[in-house]
Formats: structure tokens, C-alpha cells, sequence
């Protein structure tokens, strides 16, 4: 099945690297043109010149997604640039991971502001696009540590939990304006952040929880993300899809 883009503009954020990399090339592949958000000009910027190196349509936009009146300002940009939005594919996070009773205050509000606040502030900036031309995709990259929980992980886990329930009260309120909201929980990827569990003992206890007995690779997560922001996903909404090897069954 060849998947539907017809001139979609994408914003991907976190796009430097891993996932967010992953999903920004695979939309771009299919003809979208993505906009790479990342922190820092470097990263995103070695994300769209990828892209374009291989013909496809990108630019790079360095914003700290944490900084509500920085994403406001991109959020302007964009839309003065583009005309519309269609895609937005929140994905950028971070961790800091301790068990509670060692947790700073700032340890948790960085990770809440970083990996969910971040969600409404693109949201909101952008979403009002998407209703003038009654068709969008929104999709949020959890995890399913905001399923299950996780020990050590009680910001991490509380903001991609909320990041679940954003999507399912957003798809409610937007579907009359056919506007699909969903989330994608990954399970243990192959990324930077995951490398520290790639081997040893903490990746055997690892696979032999995870029934297909390997770690995911982005692309697994990045083809997820473009069924659901194709045109054949357009009757997919409030839903949260785990792609975790079976780890959760």
C-alpha cells in the first residue's frame, strides 16, 4: 500500500535524532514536507539536510520546545510560512530518571515541561490551522512506561501518561473537524537513550520479557506514525497503539 501525503506539511519535534529522526525521514520519504524541531540548530539542521540530500522536502527549526512564548513565535512562523499545518508529531523528551524520595523538584518539572507541556504549547499553536482546513493528524510519541509505570520513572511515566489522555480528550473535541488525534507507545527502541540497556544483564532481563526476543528499531515506530498520518488512517482516533515486541501483552 502506498501511503497518501498530497503536499502534507509535518512538524516533527525532537527530530535531531532517534525516533524523531526516524519519523521525520519516513514522512518526508512519502512526500510530506517536514519541518525538523529540535533544541539545538546542529541536530535538526543535520536532519533536513539529510532529508534534502535524498530529494525530499525539510527545513530545520531550533526552538526549545519547553519555552511557551519561543513555540508561540515558531508556531506564527509556520503557519505565515506554510498557510497551513496538517501534521504534528509530538515527539521530543527527555528523562531523568530517580526513584521518587531522591527526585529534585527541578528533575520533575524539566521532564513535565520538556515532554508534556511541550505537547499543548505545539498544539495549541497550531491546531487552529488544522480546523480552517478540517483535516489534521496529531500524534503523540509515549512510551509505555505512561502505561504500565515504571520504577525511577515517575515524571517520565507521568508525562507520557498525560500525554495519552491529551490525545483521547482532543480527539472529542476535534473530530468534527476531521482531525484525528492519537499516540503511539513505544516500548524498549534502539535509540541514545536506551543505550545504557542494550547490553549485559539489563538487556537479557529485558528480552526475556519481550516476546519477539529483540529491541525495536525506529522504523518500527516512524511507519507507525505514517499509516496514522496518512489519509488511509483516517478512521483511527483516541487510540494509542504500543509497539513494544509483545513486552506488554
Amino acid at each position: 500500500m502506498e501511503l497518501t501525503f498530497k503536499e502534507r506539511v509535518a512538524v516533527v519535534t525532537g527530530a535531531g535524532r532517534g525516533i524523531g529522526r526516524a519519523i521525520a525521514e519516513t514522512l518526508a520519504g512519502e512526500g510530506a514536507h517536514v519541518v525538523c524541531v529540535s533544541k539545538h540548530s546542529r541536530s535538526c539542521g543535520s536532519a533536513a539536510e539529510a532529508i534534502l540530500a535524498k530529494g525530499g522536502k525539510a527545513q530545520a527549526l531550533a526552538v526549545d520546545v519547553a519555552d511557551s512564548a519561543a513555540v508561540a513565535e515558531a508556531c506564527k512562523s509556520l503557519i505565515s510560512q506554510h498557510r497551513r499545518i496538517d501534521i504534528l508529531v509530538n515527539n521530543a523528551g527527555i528523562t531523568r530518571d530517580n526513584l521518587l524520595i531522591r527526585m529534585s523538584e527541578d528533575d520533575w518539572k524539566t521532564v513535565i515541561d520538556t515532554n508534556l507541556n511541550s505537547v499543548f504549547y505545539w498544539t495549541k499553536g497550531l491546531v487552529r490551522s488544522m480546523m480552517k482546513g478540517r483535516w489534521g493528524r496529531i500524534i503523540n510519541i509515549s512510551s509505555v512506561s505512561g502505561l504500565t509505570g515504571n520504577s525511577g520513572q515517575a515524571n517520565y511515566a507521568s508525562a507520557k501518561a498525560g500525554m495519552v489522555a491529551f490525545v483521547k480528550s482532543l480527539a472529542k473535541e476535534l473530530s468534527p473537524r476531521s482531525i484525528t488525534c492519537n499516540a503511539v507507545a513505544p516500548g524498549f527502541i534502539e535509540t541514545d537513550m536506551t543505550r545504557a540497556f542494550q547490553q549485559g544483564d539489563a538487556a537479557k532481563r529485558i528480552l526475556a520479557a519481550i516476546p519477539l526476543k529483540r529491541f525495536g528499531h525506529t522504523r518500527d515506530i516512524a511507519n507507525m506514525v505514517a499509516f496514522l498520518a496518512s489519509e488511509e488512517g483516517g478512521y483511527i482516533t483516541g487510540q494509542v497503539f504500543t509497539v513494544d515486541g509483545g513486552l506488554t501483552i
